[in-house]
């Protein structure tokens, strides 16, 4: 479902979400990758837990992002009814050096991640 009626006070809330910068870096992240849990979005940012979770509760409240719990995790990803007017907002940002300072934080963590599963998956068939 995609955003059908865009008022004020959603305007509000949205434009209040993306006022600030942390939040602004936490939704590119999650709106580039399709979803993230908060363990990843703290080691990419270098956030605190509670200052990530801070800012994906305002961002829930905002409309702007939905959660799934797996297990001891929660991932977020871009809440459809909005996904068309972040996606439009973040065109315009997607040459800032800081937002793509993170998308390569991040890219290399995951390729870090996928390396040890690899190693760790490895050793297991190979018993000494």
């Amino acid at each position: 479902m995609r955003l059908k009626h865009f008022s004020i006070s959603f305007g509000e809330q949205i434009l209040k979400a993306l006022a600030d910068e942390s939040r602004i870096r936490i939704l590119n992240l999650i709106l580039r990758n399709k979803e993230m849990c908060t363990s990843d979005l703290e080691q990419v940012l270098d956030f605190t837990q509670t200052k990530t979770s801070r800012h994906l509760a305002y961002l829930r409240n905002a409309s702007l992002v939905t959660s799934r719990k797996l297990d001891q995790w929660v991932f977020y990803s871009v809440k459809d009814e909005g996904a068309d007017l972040v996606n439009q907002i973040f065109t315009y940002l997607e040459r800032d050096s800081q937002l793509q300072k993170d998308l390569e934080t991040y890219d290399i963590l995951f390729s870090n991640r996928e390396l040890a599963v690899n190693k760790l998956e490895t050793r297991r068939w190979i018993a000494p």
